[in-house]
């Protein structure tokens, strides 16, 4: 849709031969619940390993089975892995537009405007993630609703899931 005002400018720019951006053609629920699911297995799979090596090496320095270290284990395996997820997910958005999940779906995240995220924007999506979860997963249904599949981590960050 062109404004009444804008046309003469648009059919300019048509006459130099500027290319036309077509409207974003947003990724379905199902595409991104299936993303969603290829991350979480990569996530467990890499997130199991980084625990069993942490059991390992920690087992291997305390050599008992206290309580107190076997709470600590937990507590340290834990909070790894939550920042690699984390770090997983900035990176990937930042860097690619998608994690490997949504590469393998073939679906993207941009802004509003479809440029590619920032760094920073992707942090932020990632921890606005956690609010969509915690939240008996509603954040992410809402996407499955809105006429720009937005989730509740889209809104707040401004972004759009599409096709590539």
């Amino acid at each position: 849709w062109v404004c009444a005002a804008c046309k003469p400018a648009f059919l300019q720019r048509l006459k130099e031969g500027v290319a036309v951006t077509g409207a974003m053609e947003y990724a379905t629920f199902w595409t991104r619940f299936a993303a969603k699911i290829l991350d979480g297995i990569i996530l467990w799979i890499v997130n199991t390993a980084i625990g069993f090596a942490i059991g390992l090496g920690f087992a291997g320095a305390v050599g008992s089975r206290e309580s107190e270290a076997m709470l600590l284990l937990q507590v340290v395996a834990s909070l790894v892995g939550m920042a690699f997820s984390l770090l997983y997910g900035v990176f990937f958005l930042g860097r690619y537009g998608a994690t490997p999940g949504k590469m393998a779906c073939r679906i993207k995240v941009v802004t509003a405007e479809g440029e590619p995220i920032s760094y920073g924007r992707a942090a932020g999506r990632c921890l606005s993630e956690i609010l969509s979860g915690v939240i008996c997963y509603i954040g992410y249904i809402m996407a499955g609703f809105d006429e720009e599949r937005r989730a509740l981590h889209d809104r707040i960050c401004n972004t759009r899931v599409i096709r590539s």
